[in-house]
């Protein structure tokens, strides 16, 4: 059984909208935590004198962690596209949970030996499944529980509680940072955010089981109660140019988005020689400027249309993205560094603020959470999960330029989708119209 559709109103959209966003930012921070903590249990788990090996095989165990979101789009979004958008968010943040929790309380390589990296790739295979089936399932809901009017912005909020998300775990390290020394956060301390992730996916919990479903799932699900379904998988299928639009939409946005967020502070550290502590404050400060854009660029979409602001982002990272990483690079200026980085994030935000509203205004309602979330899922896992990775191991060889490059290929093939494809805001498949 499931819920009626919740009346269409502003306030009813808004209290389900924060409910369906509240445990996605809990997600996200458990998934960036990781990446945020890196610096620190990097020795724990890889042992060894060279900083940039250690942060290696992290970055080599996060890009596992992606190979499960296409797994977790699929079998997550199959069963979002069954039995509900609230039903599979539940999931997802149950798996998120185990993860992080997991994590916390893994010993380190001294005590344990390999069974430390192998419990480690477990948790972000655990986590990887999570994040691959909150994405399309989020982008759905959020989507479908807006008003034609402004979905644009209300979609938007999926990226404002995921770059909260990143933002939570970087004020969690300052935190940290202010409390305890370096060797205490070394030894134990790098630990804690885990446990705070663990028991904020609780709380989530509790907030989801609370949501109203969408009209959207709803009105579909009583039109097929009488009707045996086919693979949601084969049905996907035959919606070939839906599924290679998203693909396009993604490959430049991910590793655009990757480099600037995740990657920015290691790179701060071991390349731009800042410490560890004026990287985490840049980054937080920076992502506090990308949280404010989302919903006014999202909101922007809703009058000038989608396609305009994605060839906004896509004009800038293949034409800035040399010079400005290359500027980045050099620099010895936190303030300097800083404007650069917001640079970065304005012209990422054209791609970020509505890539969801995008991707769901392309599919109909019955493989909406399917068609959004397995091609997004795979195009992550094979190049933004491996953003951080191919950029380290072209340091580490002596050709870090070589992957400025790489990053605007990407932006540059985008970029073509963009040219070529419809507005979504005049196509859109999201009933309700």
């Amino acid at each position: 059984m499931h819920s009626a559709p919740p009346p269409r109103t502003t306030s009813a959209r808004i209290r389900s909208i924060i409910s369906g966003s509240i445990g996605n930012l809990v997600e996200w921070y458990d998934w960036y935590v990781y990446s945020a903590f890196a610096l620190y249990f990097a020795p724990v788990f890889f042992p060894s004198g060279n900083l940039t090996l250690q942060l290696l095989n992290s970055a080599a165990v996060f890009a596992v962690g992606f190979l499960m979101r296409p797994l977790g789009g699929w079998l997550m979004g199959t069963y979002a596209d069954r039995h509900g958008r609230k039903a599979a968010l539940l999931l997802s943040v149950l798996l998120m949970c185990a993860g992080s929790l997991l994590i916390a309380l893994t010993p380190g390589f001294e005590q344990i030996g390999w069974a430390a990296p192998v419990l480690l790739v477990l948790a972000r295979l655990l986590q990887g499944l999570s994040v691959g089936g909150e994405y399309g399932t989020s982008a759905t809901y959020l989507s479908e529980m807006a008003d034609a009017r402004h979905r644009g912005f209300y979609s938007s909020f999926q990226y404002v509680t995921l770059l909260a998300g990143q933002l939570l775990a970087l004020l969690v390290q300052l935190g940290l940072q202010q409390v305890l020394t370096p060797a205490e956060l070394q030894r134990w301390g790098w630990r804690v955010p885990f446990v705070i992730g663990a028991a904020a996916a609780l709380v989530a919990l509790y907030l989801r089981r609370h949501m109203a479903e969408t009209a959207s799932f709803s009105e579909q699900q009583a039109a097929e109660a009488d009707v045996v379904t086919e693979s949601k998988l084969r049905v996907l299928l035959r919606h070939p140019r839906e599924v290679l639009t998203v693909v396009g939409l993604t490959l430049g946005g991910t590793i655009v988005f990757y480099t600037f967020t995740t990657y920015a502070q290691k790179f701060l550290v071991n390349t731009a020689g800042f410490s560890r502590e004026q990287a985490a404050q840049i980054s937080f400060w920076t992502l506090a400027v990308a949280l404010v854009l989302q919903p006014l660029i999202g909101a922007l979409s809703d009058r000038v249309g989608r396609r305009p602001v994605l060839l906004f982002f896509g004009v800038g990272a293949t034409l800035g993205t040399v010079p400005l990483l290359t500027m980045l690079a050099h620099t010895t200026n936190a303030w300097a560094a800083f404007g650069l980085l917001v640079l970065a994030i304005v012209v990422m935000s054209g791609y970020t603020a509505i890539n969801a509203v995008v991707k769901a205004e392309l599919f109909p309602t019955h493989i909406r959470a399917l068609g959004v979330g397995l091609p997004y899922a795979l195009t992550v896992a094979i190049f933004g999960g491996t953003a951080e990775y191919i950029a380290l191991q072209a340091k580490q060889w002596g050709m870090e330029p070589a992957y400025y490059w790489y990053v605007t290929v990407c932006a540059a093939l985008s970029l073509l989708v963009y040219w070529r494809m419809a507005d979504t805001k005049h196509t859109s498949r999201i009933e309700g119209e």
